[in-house]
């Protein structure tokens, strides 16, 4: 099979399952050291999937991941992918002041570059947690140092995105050397269709996901930006009681198809990391 000649943006947001905002009305922060750890085992899955078909893709690493499996980071830039930020403790920055917002960039940033050895370009939001109200994040986040935001989705949900944003990477502060790179949509019927990936790629058939990848390509001529997590790939990861029917569907829905069908998205369609898929646009951008 020859693969599609676009090269696509692959990346994974590294946290554990009990850590996603779901769940933080059920397992309080001070808990979680009471759970079973299952970060290490399932980005590892990932990794060893990724070798096999010679895919590089970006990660999206909390701090406390950092801290806590130091091993798992140096397998990562190891294995030649590129280490981007996800904040320290997957705190959406609607729960933020500016002050905690900062300091939560700059603890976890220095974490990651301290057990990488590697400086980081890229940042990505706690559940796309960026939206209108909040747009001084993207001017710290440039303060910390990073070129590259990927925060933004521009769908319409219960629990994050920005409808009207831009859908290919634009610049969300003047005179602030960002530059923002939203997950992927396909307009259909006057309004953006998830198509980057997470619970949308567990709910949709396969060959929906590929419809939508071949339609960015030959209709706009674009990369496709998608993101995964590791739980989505570990349907054996311990259950919490309390959760709503609805974030048990979205959370758990089709995890045991899930690897299956990365490895077939890895075999269609050509994949690389954010910082080399979306460099001109990082360069235009600092110029």
């Amino acid at each position: 099979m020859i693969r599609d000649r676009i090269v696509n943006a692959l990346t994974f947001d590294i946290e554990e399952y009990f850590q996603v905002s779901a769940f933080e009305t059920v397992i309080n922060r001070d808990e979680w050291d009471r759970w079973e750890s299952r970060v290490d085992f399932a980005t590892n899955r990932i990794l060893d999937l990724l070798a096999e078909h010679s895919t590089k893709a970006t990660f999206f690493t909390l701090g406390l991941v950092a801290e806590k499996h130091p091993a798992l980071i140096r397998r990562i830039i190891g294995d030649g992918h590129e280490l981007a930020c996800h904040g320290y403790q997957h705190v959406r920055i609607t729960q933020q002041t500016r002050e905690e917002f900062r300091a939560d960039v700059e603890h976890a940033k220095a974490i990651l570059e301290d057990v990488s050895g590697v400086s980081l370009e890229g940042y990505r939001a706690a559940s796309f947690s960026i939206n209108k109200s909040n747009f001084w994040a993207f001017n710290e986040i440039a303060d910390a140092g990073f070129a590259y935001s990927s925060s933004v989705y521009p769908v319409k949900h219960d629990l994050y995105g920005i409808p009207d944003a831009p859908r290919v990477p634009f610049k969300p502060v003047e005179n602030v050397n960002l530059v923002e790179i939203p997950v992927s949509t396909v307009r259909l019927f006057d309004r953006n269709f998830p198509a980057g990936g997470g619970g949308y790629f567990r709910l949709y058939p396969y060959a929906v996901t590929k419809r939508l990848i071949r339609t960015i390509h030959n209709c706009e001529g674009t990369s496709a930006n998608m993101y995964f997590h590791p739980w989505e790939f570990d349907p054996e990861q311990p259950r919490p009681e309390g959760v709503s029917a609805k974030s048990r569907f979205r959370h758990y829905l089709n995890q045991g198809k899930s690897l299956e069908r990365l490895g077939r998205l890895l075999r269609d369609f050509s994949w690389s990391t954010m910082g080399e898929v979306y460099r001109s646009s990082i360069l235009s951008d600092a110029a």
